[in-house]
């Protein structure tokens, strides 16, 4: 992944729990870098064993610590680094998520070595979808779910997101269905 994941990470923890709780994390985890180059590759193993550590040293779980880096990557990160992206890609929740396949291309074309999640949806209505993410790495799908409460609350739309399909052997899709609007708490 690239650095700017790692940054993501970083930044979320020393802006809820200090620098010195990452310095904690970093050395759980085993990694001596000292700043991470947003733009260079990083290993993936060294992103999970980020995320695992962060959920060790934080006492919360994986799951809780994939959401809030989701939310955090929508409502920090990608307003900071994909900030023309992020408010070219829909005037509504709804479109932008629609949209979230586009999205994934252009940060591709200004990251070429990205390997994002191959994104659809279908089953649209007035105050739903649903969303297909299909992607190679296994363990993600709470960052999804991250994002996607991430964007209602950039949106100001109360979402419900639930995770109907779960990426398996067989399958390497996961199904989420976001609802939106005041009816869907």
């Amino acid at each position: 992944m690239y650095g700017v994941v790692n940054r993501a990470l970083e930044d979320l923890v020393c802006t809820k729990h200090g620098e010195n709780k990452w310095l904690q994390i970093k050395e759980k985890a085993g990694v001596d870098e000292d700043m991470f180059l947003s733009l260079q590759s990083y290993p993936d193993a060294m992103t999970y064993q980020l995320v695992s550590a962060t959920s060790q040293v934080l006492g919360l779980t994986s799951q809780q610590v994939l959401h809030a880096f989701g939310r955090h990557w929508i409502l920090k990160t990608a307003r900071e680094d994909f900030g023309e992206l992020l408010t070219a890609n829909g005037r509504t929740l709804p479109d932008f998520i629609q949209g979230l396949p586009n999205f994934c291309t252009r940060v591709k074309l200004m990251l070429p070595n990205a390997q994002p999640p191959r994104l659809s949806v279908t089953d649209r209505t007035d105050n739903s979808l649903v969303l297909h993410s299909q992607s190679h790495r296994e363990g993600l799908a709470d960052f999804v779910v991250g994002l996607l409460d991430g964007l209602g609350e950039l949106y100001a739309i109360p979402v419900r997101i639930e995770h109907r399909t779960r990426r398996n052997g067989e399958s390497l899709v996961d199904l989420f269905r976001v609802s939106w609007g005041p009816e869907h708490p």
